[in-house]
């Protein structure tokens, strides 16, 4: 019996050995399977299929830099994108381990930044160096789509542009017939899109990037006589172009609050209620990047903390708030004057500052203040940008809500920032620019 117990047991041992590693092989295998993704029109609308199940995209575009993306998974997005194919494999990894899938950014030459496409040589190289990086990339189960090239229309005037985005979606389609391809355009002009239709048909679907004018997405489809399917792959905040400036030309930020109630109304007027034909979205920028200021676009600060449009849409795509809120800015003025009455101060006076802020879960607040001289950059398309200086040594006192400041010594554009944290990685933040005179 004993002989037979051992025997038993070593038989039950060998199955449940063959049984397990089928198991983990079988999740191995599906866990790396390639994500097929594809279009259907359905009875509410286009949507993305991945792998036969509908898909409505939930996303961001993340600053690989700085974008946390434990951050956006946690917060409950379902995918992002990115503009080029730089460490696409790392990238790709991580959005695996997190559970997201990715619009990969293919880099596409800008006519604004001398590619010619008028030069068959160039496009010809353009194509053979981007077709070894999609073999590269094209069987990692967290790709979902290509997103091939960015805003290739803004300050573009020959057509050709958009044969070559053809010559790259047929050439995808090709050696990777499991995923979808698009391209990106500033707004939605129906110039534009009869371009696309007419040299560029092999594209799966159209994608948008709007900012103040996504306010007016239903009238521009509209008007641009698109039927087919669309996805807005940037939107957010009003851009510096978008806003009203000061006599002397510095545009007018809308403070963290402000945006954060932009993001929210939106997405309700111009995504989620266009659901025929739009399939999800994009949201600019998860993470922080310098564009006229160092807070213009980005939803997470230079130290990580996150701001109040990432609440927003935490609730976008989850239906409630987070645990833990952001703190709301109320109003902030310098010397009872706001950024629209044109601030003009003199060298080396000191003047008072003050901001008002409330915060929903009464946490306690800190508070830290800075002047910077006015960018005087005139780059465009998110094109890199230098932050200008900070200039020292203009507080005495640094951590309230209302303090004193030194003008600073030299006359010319600056701009007063406040920081409010909540001690739970969270930050609220505006800026008011003024003039100095000597």
């Amino acid at each position: 019996m004993n002989h037979l117990s051992i025997r038993n047991r070593y038989f039950l041992f060998v199955f449940l050995f063959t049984f397990t590693s089928i198991c983990y092989s079988q999740k191995m295998e599906s866990n790396n399977m390639i994500t097929k993704s594809e279009i259907r029109l359905t009875d509410e609308g286009y949507r993305i299929f991945l792998n036969g199940e509908i898909f409505y995209v939930k996303g961001a575009g993340v600053d690989i830099r700085n974008g946390s993306l434990e951050a956006l998974a946690d917060h409950g997005a379902n995918s992002f994108r990115t503009w080029s194919t730089e460490n696409g494999r790392k990238v790709l990894d991580k959005a695996q381990e997190l559970g997201l899938k990715v619009m990969m950014g293919i880099w596409v030459g800008l006519e604004r930044h001398g590619f010619d496409y008028n030069n068959n040589e160039s496009v010809k190289r353009q194509l053979k160096s981007i077709r070894r990086r999609v073999i590269e990339l094209k069987d990692h189960p967290a790709l979902m789509a290509w997103g091939i090239g960015n805003e290739l229309n803004l300050l573009s005037k020959n057509p050709k542009v958009w044969n070559a985005v053809n010559q790259i979606s047929k050439m995808i389609h090709k050696i990777d017939p499991n995923h979808i391809t698009t391209t990106s355009l500033s707004g939605m002009d129906k110039k534009d899109v009869d371009l696309i239709a007419k040299r560029a048909p092999d594209l799966d679907f159209l994608s948008v990037q709007m900012y103040r004018a996504i306010e007016i997405l239903p009238e521009s489809i509209e008007k641009s006589n698109y039927k087919g399917p669309l996805m807005v792959t940037e939107w957010g905040a009003t851009g510096y172009w978008e806003v009203g400036k000061t006599k002397w030309g510095a545009p007018l930020e809308n403070n963290s609050s402000e945006k954060a109630d932009f993001y929210l109304s939106r997405y309700k007027k111009s995504i989620a209620a266009q659901s025929q034909q739009v399939m999800g979205s994009f949201v600019f920028l998860w993470g922080q990047k310098q564009e006229r200021t160092p807070t213009w676009f980005g939803m997470f600060m230079r130290d990580g903390n996150e701001t109040e449009s990432v609440d927003a849409m935490h609730y976008v795509w989850n239906g409630e708030w987070p645990s833990n809120r952001s703190p709301r800015l109320i109003d902030f003025t310098i010397e009872e004057k706001r950024a629209i009455d044109n601030i003009k101060l003199k060298a080396g006076d000191s003047y008072f500052t003050r901001v008002k802020v409330n915060d929903p879960d009464n946490d306690q607040l800190t508070y830290h203040w800075e002047i910077m001289r006015e960018s005087t950059s005139n780059k465009t398309g998110g094109d890199a940008e230098s932050i200008p200086a900070i200039i020292d040594g203009s507080f005495s006192e640094n951590a309230a809500a209302t303090t004193n400041f030194v003008a600073p010594s030299y006359s010319g554009a600056y701009r007063l920032f406040v920081y409010i944290k909540d001690g739970n990685h969270h930050t609220a933040h505006a800026n008011i620019p003024f003039w100095v005179d000597k």
